[in-house]
């Protein structure tokens, strides 16, 4: 039994010149940090004592004699070119909802990725573990979707991430006082829409609009040279980042008509109302997690107001994705007997061990 537990993450500015269409002419910059909520994935060889060969438990339950049967993009995708022919049971699990714009697709793919690579026994680093997800999801599925979820997921921490117009990137840790930090964490809080959305499709509207919308990017990308210097200066306010985060997110909704709407605009403007600096919503937008930067004595106005939905403080994850459970198993996957090549027989023994899942 092999099991990764990989954050998700929140991103404060520089997002969507972390589209290869953008940093690969102009460079690209974010900042942002992984949190303490995680995907969760297991991996084991499946005992061969079911009609079906593979397991894939997530939001639905796939019973499939092949990899290419897999309707999950990125299992089939990992398995696949990964070479994983043998028969194996994949579950996931997750702290916070899917599509809700915290990376939990990446998050998915990196820990799914490092756990097959555990078994292989094999062990890569945090940079090709975030470079192959990239890789994988936007070459090998073909989405539109950013670098900085894959990155965050691997690497974890609170950071500064470029993207360079040869392709490759650097992650730059923002070191701060445990006081500064402390103060930070105790800034933020994710407010749930209860709306989710696919990102690829607002991410293609999004590089469809970069040539009318360049002084967004370029203005965008010069707010994380800002940010970075608030945060590492201990004597400057965090009032100046959530400033800062109410015109990032008004240059956001420049990007595409359905960044937001009129349901989360109402959130937002409640949540100003009642005491939070600013904020903006996470990922590619249409819908998820709000993320809101409000004074610590301002917080209990600002949740009363939004009493309807739920908010939940977080903290900052330090380690990114990584193995913690490592039983690798010796059992040996030996074919089923069959009449042909499209019909397996459960032994009679087995027949009704499907009772047993």
């Amino acid at each position: 039994m092999i099991i990764s537990r990989t954050p998700f993450r929140v991103s404060l500015f520089g997002g969507g010149t972390d589209l290869p269409a953008w940093y690969r002419k102009h460079g690209g910059s974010v900042i942002g940090g992984a949190i303490d909520k995680y995907c969760t994935i297991s991996l084991r060889t499946l005992p061969p004592f079911f009609q079906h060969r593979s397991r894939i438990v997530y939001s639905s339950i796939e019973l499939v004699q092949s990899a290419e049967e897999i309707r999950h993009p990125s299992v089939r995708a990992v398995l696949m070119e990964m070479g994983v022919r043998n028969g194996v049971e994949i579950h996931h699990d997750g702290d916070l909802p899917a599509r809700s714009g915290l990376g939990s697709s990446s998050s998915f793919t990196v820990g799914l990725l490092n756990a097959v690579y555990a078994y292989q026994g094999r062990m890569v680093s945090k940079a090709e573990l975030a470079a192959e997800a990239i890789r994988i999801e936007q070459e090998v599925i073909g989405e539109q979707v950013g670098c900085q979820d894959q990155v965050w997921a691997a690497y974890g921490g609170l950071n500064r991430i470029d993207f360079h117009t040869d392709g490759s990137f650097e992650v730059t840790p923002l070191v701060l006082t445990r006081d500064r930090r402390e103060e930070l964490q105790g800034h933020f809080l994710l407010c749930f829409t209860g709306l989710s959305r696919f990102a690829s499709e607002i991410e293609k509207e999004k590089v469809a609009n970069f040539s009318a919308r360049e002084a967004n990017l370029r203005e965008m990308r010069a707010m994380v040279d800002a940010a970075a210097d608030i945060l590492r200066s201990p004597n400057r306010s965090l009032e100046e980042l959530g400033r800062m985060l109410h015109e990032s997110w008004l240059l956001k909704r420049g990007l595409s008509p359905n960044v937001s709407n009129t349901n989360i605009d109402a959130i937002y403007d409640a949540a100003r109302a009642a005491g939070a600096l600013g904020g903006k919503l996470l990922g590619a937008g249409g819908g998820g997690f709000l993320l809101l930067c409000i004074p610590p004595e301002r917080q209990a106005a600002v949740r009363k107001r939004l009493e309807h939905l739920i908010t939940l403080p977080f903290r900052f994850d330090s380690n990114g994705s990584k193995i913690v459970v490592y039983d690798p198993d010796d059992f040996e996957r030996r074919p089923l007997p069959t009449d042909d090549a499209n019909t397996v027989h459960c032994p009679p023994a087995f027949a009704d061990s499907e009772a047993l899942l």
